[in-house]
């Protein structure tokens, strides 16, 4: 097996103070458990109980239960540790919806690694970052998914990279790659004998921001915060051994994962059922063949689910609760869920960087179709601010900030990027404009920073003008959003051209060739001589959003 360098030291994450790190304790937020701890200590409750079913590699459908799980994922550890990966290693995680994933995301907490998070959707642009920036000691991938082939993005990642990661690929590694298959890590007898023991503490992962500058930030979580979000978001949701949920979403967005997602579900003993795409036909045939009773979902697929017409043919009697999150839900859109597909609406609203809303069982109607929920914890502070951060009055829209025992306290190795993201005295910036009702409720109405909520997708306008301002013929672009009925927002680029102007379709073939997301591609482009200013001589956003509320439509400004 090929071995992996001593890979740099992990930066530690920015502590909480002493006197709120034990508050947090005293009130029992915090525990001692860790990740590396979280499986074992469930198969030996739960055992023979389902934990995990979906379509594996070779397009097997698998169903782990929790001792099996368990056991899987300690062969994956031993493999893991053969290899040379160590504990402190990053681990760079870009498996789409399929029981290997969960297989794999355990065994890295075994060896006490960190996941780092990136999803199917990602491309060049950003796996390679993410590889570089953490110096990963590995890159786990699927061989094929939803068409594309992810090791020909990898042989890209590891021939651009001074200290490449050990290419670790479920199903098919192909012919004299040098990457590492799975089956091979299975070949590792017994259980990892280091199993690591990580401090609570210490950080367990790496999530992705979705980030207003030129690259997503990295959000280091630890084992005490996150773990902590878990558990509450699990009794706040009415998980038990009964819950079966389905997971369409990318299971690495943090929404999937812990809100209650994935892990929520594994700690209440319940069944997580993985689903290969979101779509109705998917979705409800596994609805009525596992007896599904929750799901998440963001808006635009909440929409198109109300709307499909295979809703008559599937029996979706036992879903009793639906989740929409990762942006806006309309109240016109949240009040048709009930009648359209028999079962309870929670919305939720939360942040990779800790602080998550809910609304609760038992919340009138009005509440749950008009509000985003309230916070999970008692010890979350919510401050709703103006551009001064003095506190607004209840029901006017102002700057959100937080703080509390699941809210990170800075990015990783961001130093500056912090100073501007949180504030002197710890409350997080998080770059959404809401209103707090009287009832402690929070109304989502929008953001205050460059970012673009697509469909839930984060797009930072920065980064996709980073790319556009790489071609020859573009002199300068500002990228803004558009509100959407469906997506909620979507992404469009002013550009000031460069003697020949480009047309939109070399633009968009310019930014994926640059490895650039499919989903931060603009869906329009306006091309203008010059853009407005502000009266200090910066560029005006509120006037090229104003623009697009006239002028600017997906149909008139896909071309010159």
């Amino acid at each position: 097996m090929t071995t992996a360098l001593r890979r740099s030291p992990l930066v530690p994450a920015t502590p909480y103070p002493a006197e709120f790190a034990q508050r947090y304790r005293d009130a029992g937020y915090w525990t001692d458990e860790t990740f590396a701890q979280f499986l074992p200590a469930r198969a030996e409750r739960f055992g023979d109980r389902i934990a995990v079913s979906g379509t594996g590699e070779g397009g097997v459908r698998r169903t782990l239960t929790y001792r099996r799980l368990n056991e899987r994922a300690d062969v994956l550890a031993a493999g893991l540790l053969r290899l040379g990966v160590r504990p402190g290693d990053r681990v760079v995680l870009q498996v789409p919806n399929m029981p290997e994933y969960v297989e794999m995301l355990f065994a890295v907490f075994a060896i006490g690694a960190l996941p780092v998070f990136a999803l199917p959707a990602h491309r060049r642009a950003e796996v390679g970052y993410f590889c570089e920036f953490t110096d990963a000691a590995a890159y786990v991938i699927a061989d094929r998914h939803g068409g594309f082939d992810y090791r020909t993005l990898a042989r890209e990642i590891v021939s651009g990279s001074e200290r490449p990661p050990i290419v670790i690929v479920v199903g098919d590694a192909g012919e004299d790659t040098g990457f590492v298959p799975l089956s091979e890590l299975r070949t590792a007898e017994g259980t990892p004998d280091d199993r690591a023991e990580p401090t609570p503490d210490s950080v367990a992962f790496l999530q992705l921001s979705g980030g207003t500058t030129g690259r997503s930030k990295l959000i280091p979580r630890t084992h005490t915060d996150y773990l902590y979000s878990v558990r509450a978001s699990a009794e706040i949701c009415g998980l038990s051994p009964d819950t079966r949920m389905l997971v369409s979403l990318p299971a690495a967005h943090n929404f999937p994962m812990s809100s209650p997602g994935i892990l929520g579900v594994l700690h209440a003993g319940g069944r997580v059922v993985l689903a290969p795409d979101p779509t109705p036909s998917t979705s409800f045939e596994l609805i009525e063949r596992e007896r599904i009773t929750i799901a998440s979902l963001v808006p635009p697929l909440a929409l198109t689910w109300m709307s499909a017409p295979a809703r008559a043919k599937h029996d979706l009697s036992s879903l009793e609760m639906l989740q929409v999150g990762g942006a806006k839900f309309s109240a016109e859109a949240a009040r048709r869920v009930r009648g359209e597909l028999g079962c309870t609406l929670q919305q939720v609203f939360g942040m990779a960087e800790g602080l998550v809303n809910y609304t609760r069982a038992g919340d009138p109607d009005d509440i749950v179709t008009t509000t985003q929920g309230r916070p999970i914890c008692p010890d979350d502070e919510i401050l709703v601010v103006d551009e001064s951060d003095a506190p607004v009055p209840v029901g006017t829209v102002g700057n959100l900030l937080t703080r509390g025992p699941y809210t990170i306290r800075g990015y990783y190795a961001a130093s500056e990027h912090n100073r501007s993201s949180f504030t002197a005295d710890g409350f997080y910036r998080t770059g959404d404009r809401v209103r707090l009702t009287e009832t402690g409720h929070l109304v989502v109405e929008g953001r205050a920073k460059d970012q673009i909520n697509r469909g839930g997708e984060k797009v930072a306008a920065e980064e996709v003008e980073n790319h556009l301002l790489a071609h020859p013929c573009v002199r300068d672009v500002a990228v803004v959003a558009k509100p959407d009925a469906y997506l909620g927002e979507r992404t469009f680029a002013f550009v000031i051209g460069e003697g020949t102007p480009p047309r939109a379709v070399e633009l968009r073939v310019f930014l994926r060739e640059r490895g650039l997301a499919a989903y931060k591609i603009p869906d329009g482009f306006q091309f203008v001589d010059e853009f407005p200013v502000t009266g200090v001589g910066k560029v005006s956003r509120t006037e090229l959003r104003r623009a697009l509320e006239s002028t600017f439509t997906v149909d008139n400004a896909t071309d010159r």
